[in-house]
């Protein structure tokens, strides 16, 4: 998708990226044989084949940052098969829910290979030097959640990936509601031990766990393991269909 995109392209907006879809042309390169056929003016044109190029260079050094900053952050998801190899699925749990006045207890960073966990008390400081390595971060509801307790806790850390908060593109194809929820419609299921929890239940084990029970931090560690894990297994489930939904959206726009 990220190569039939041009709207983070200077003076360039979803008009004009609507036009260029209809037209049947999709891919850069496809727009760089096929451009007079498109019927956009000509400096418009100009200006798109130089975007193009400059796309394609920061593509191929695998620039995300270019892509973060040029790119709506309600499309960053557009992104996400080129940069897949290189994604965090993040979720935090909390002793409550403002960044203002509550803290982290958990941080769960599953990279598509390995569920890393961070500790508050243990080993939460590491996020540190681990958030950084990746080009993507996959949340849900993160933008308003995570992200900001992240921040505030440790706002050494630089947050300039691309960020897919998947709440959003999500309510785009009628899957609306709370990850449990979403998983359930897409027929993901959860272990024995987690079914029916939720962030409530996340706040009482750690309370339970402040106290001396070590099978509480146990559960909330597995928990949020599975968080991460469906993060990323919704993603890869549903992106042909944002995809699909976003031309879709091209086509019926002309038709009106």
């Amino acid at each position: 998708m990220l190569e039939s995109t041009y709207i983070h392209m200077p003076m360039i907006g979803t008009a004009i990226e609507k036009r260029i879809w209809t037209c049947g042309v999709r891919k850069w390169e496809e727009f760089l044989c096929e451009k007079d056929s498109v019927p956009i003016p000509d400096k418009k044109k100009s200006l798109i084949c130089a975007g193009i190029v400059d796309s394609l260079d920061r593509l191929k050094a695998k620039d995300h940052t270019f892509f973060a900053c040029s790119l709506p952050s309600s499309e960053h998801w557009r992104a996400y098969r080129h940069f897949s190899d290189d994604v965090a699925c993040v979720d935090i749990e909390t002793t409550g829910l403002s960044p203002c006045y509550d803290n982290i207890t958990v941080v769960g960073i599953y990279n598509g290979k390995e569920a890393k966990t961070y500790i508050k008390g243990i080993n939460l400081e590491e996020i540190v030097e681990e958030l950084p390595k990746y080009k993507a971060l996959i949340t849900f509801n993160g933008a308003r959640f995570d992200l900001p307790f992240i921040k505030r806790e440790f706002p050494e850390i630089k947050i300039d990936q691309l960020h897919i908060d998947l709440m959003y593109p999500l309510r785009r194809i009628g899957l609306s509601g709370g990850l449990k929820k979403i998983e359930q419609v897409l027929g993901l299921s959860r272990s024995e031990g987690t079914t029916g929890l939720s962030g409530f239940d996340a706040v009482r084990l750690w309370r339970e766990y402040e106290r001396g029970n070590s099978r509480s931090l146990d559960l909330l560690i597995k928990y949020n393991h599975e968080d991460i894990k469906n993060l990323r297994y919704i993603i890869d489930m549903v992106y042909d269909r944002l995809v699909e939904n976003k031309f879709g959206q091209a086509e019926t726009s002309c038709k009106k």
